[in-house]
């Protein structure tokens, strides 16, 4: 679950272009109703969805096909000071992954996450 602080936070529109994804976008905003809630939705090249993820949220998907290209819109530059990231598994959140843990194949960045 990525993200960047303020002042470098960002807003995404993402799109497939081919393959599917299970899209999430959590809201990390403490001062909001709607804190540690999430969203998933399934992305493809075939639904044709879009998924906007405001500022002030932790944003991660899961590759569902073989292979997927995943196109992004973002509003503010990246910055390597302000990116930060959360453990998929966080039981905080309890996201349902439409994959099991053991089939989850994750980077050495993203293994590195802390819980909340």
């Amino acid at each position: 679950m990525h993200f960047q602080k303020e002042p470098y936070s960002q807003a995404k529109l993402v799109r497939v272009i081919k393959g599917e994804i299970q899209d999430i976008a959590v809201d990390i905003r403490k001062d909001s109703p709607t804190y540690l809630q999430y969203v998933s939705v399934i992305l493809n090249e075939e639904n044709k969805k879009q998924l906007y993820i405001p500022r002030g949220f932790a944003h991660a998907f899961l590759v569902l096909s073989k292979e997927a290209i995943v196109c992004y819109k973002i509003d503010n530059f990246f910055n390597i000071d302000t990116y930060k990231g959360l453990r998929y598994d966080d039981p905080k959140i309890n996201i349902k992954w439409r994959l099991n843990n053991d089939e989850i194949i994750l980077s050495k960045k993203d293994k590195e996450f802390e819980l909340l």
